[in-house]
């Protein structure tokens, strides 16, 4: 238990790093206010975690490594807590409207992220 526990960590690390910079890589990218950043950090962690899911459920993946990938860097990288203080700080700052966006879309596209990451494998 204390080596997958440590190894959920390590992957923890590695995925608020990663997330961490690239929320910034993005959000850099545009001028408005509206949290890109996050969005497009949400969207490509459910894509992935598709993936993982589907490698893992064909056996390509092992128990131990889907543990890392999912639940270590996935979980250190998708930021569901984030996207709910910005959705917050849009409304409390009175943009309604942007943030039933933000909400939508990160809902929907994330869904449909998720979706087609696991069946990508069938694909190729």
């Amino acid at each position: 238990m204390g080596k997958t526990i440590l190894f959920i960590g390590i992957g923890g690390f590695i995925g608020s790093v990663c997330r961490f910079l690239l929320s910034q890589f993005i959000q850099e990218k545009f001028t408005e206010h509206f949290p890109f950043g996050t969005l497009g950090v949400n969207i490509i962690g459910c894509f992935l975690i598709g993936v993982v899911f589907s490698l893992a459920d064909k056996g390509t993946v092992t128990p131990e490594w889907r543990l890392f990938l999912a639940t270590g860097i996935l979980g250190g990288f998708t930021t569901f807590s984030a996207f709910s203080n910005e959705t917050v700080g849009l409304l409390r700052t009175g943009q309604p409207l942007p943030a039933l966006m933000y909400v939508t879309a990160s809902v929907g596209i994330g869904l449909l992220a998720t979706y087609v990451g696991l069946f990508a494998n069938k694909l190729l």
